[in-house]
């Protein structure tokens, strides 16, 4: 089967490490179901992949992607959950499984015309969707969900702070937000991906690291290092950030003073249960909201996917075909 894989690491040019071309296809396993791949979408753990994070030299050649949609084995249309844990192994939530791993880290990921996994992490697919929307939410509209809606823990009418507008995470959270009766700041360094996140229903886009004009609730903040005191400074006595991810870095100052001073929370989050997922297709159905994608292209041009992301130049969702 045809697949794009990470053949090496480095760090400093990770692009150098993608292959194209065929690799065996999936083996059967007690438990497990085949995919035929109709779509997966790019995340930034492809490129950290790439660097080393998550993956070691042992495991290479490693087909990447963790975002699927396609048909199993039984003619039905399904959305791929990437999580690979054990439920009982987190207290009835695989993501809390010491052990877990995502598809790409420890087995074969979507970035093929097939891909083998767990037959409970199969969620059927609504109708309403494409498969290339359906792909996008795995990872990005997940994370976002469980973000949203179970971490933040906020009553309609709040007001949120969204870092970074163009990554698909921020963009699900924008659409999410505003459609809860949110009031939704976000923030980019172009006018262009501030102005996208208007259209998406932000109540207002600023350039990044700029004063609000009012403090808010909470803080959605998957940039790290590099917006992470602009986030402390924009909450309010009390008012949470919610983490889950660290693009700049994950080492800003902590400013403790102002975290126990103010009674601020921080809130640490990733992915998102099978369960949620099922519930994130079904809102996404019955609500109309649809994924942001940037742009889809062929399989076989992955890596002029890859070089945009790299680079900061989408906005959304990119989306593979296979």
């Amino acid at each position: 089967m045809f697949a794009i894989t990470a053949a090496r690491i480095d760090k400093d040019n990770p692009l150098s490490g993608l292959e194209a071309g065929e690799r065996p296809e999936p083996e059967a396993r007690e438990g497990w179901a085949t995919v035929t791949v109709r779509a997966a979408a790019l995340n930034h753990h492809d490129i950290w992949s790439l660097k080393g994070v998550g993956l070691t030299d042992k495991r290479l050649p490693m087909v990447l992607g963790c975002d699927a949609a396609g048909v199993d084995e039984d003619g039905r249309e399904v959305i791929v959950h990437s999580v690979i844990g054990d439920p009982d192994a987190g207290g009835g939530d695989e993501t809390r499984d010491p052990r877990r791993s995502l598809l790409s880290e420890v087995y074969n990921g979507t970035f093929a015309e097939k891909v083998a996994v767990p037959r409970r992490n199969l969620v059927p697919k609504p109708n309403e969707l494409s498969f290339e929307e359906a792909a996008c939410l795995p990872t990005a509209w997940l994370t976002a969900y469980r973000m949203l809606f179970e971490k933040a823990t906020l009553e309609p009418g709040s007001t949120i702070l969204i870092q970074g507008a163009g990554g698909g995470v921020n963009s699900a959270l924008i659409r999410m937000a505003s459609a809860a009766g949110h009031r939704v700041y976000a923030t980019s360094r172009t006018e262009s991906k501030r102005e996208r996140a208007r259209t998406l229903g932000a109540f207002a886009a600023v350039e990044t690291g700029e004063r609000l004009p009012e403090k808010v609730d909470a803080v959605f903040d998957n940039v790290g290092a590099a917006t992470w005191g602009h986030s402390l400074r924009s909450l309010r006595p009390g008012g949470r950030i919610i983490t889950c991810g660290a693009t700049s870095g994950d080492a800003p100052p902590a400013e403790l003073t102002r975290v126990f001073f103010l009674q601020l929370q921080i809130i640490g989050s990733t992915m998102g249960t099978r369960d949620q997922l099922q519930r994130v297709a079904e809102y996404c159905a019955r609500t109309g909201l649809r994924p942001e994608i940037d742009r889809i292209l062929p399989l076989a041009e992955a890596k002029d996917g890859f070089a945009a992301m790299e680079q900061g130049d989408l906005f959304g969702k990119i989306v593979f075909t296979a």
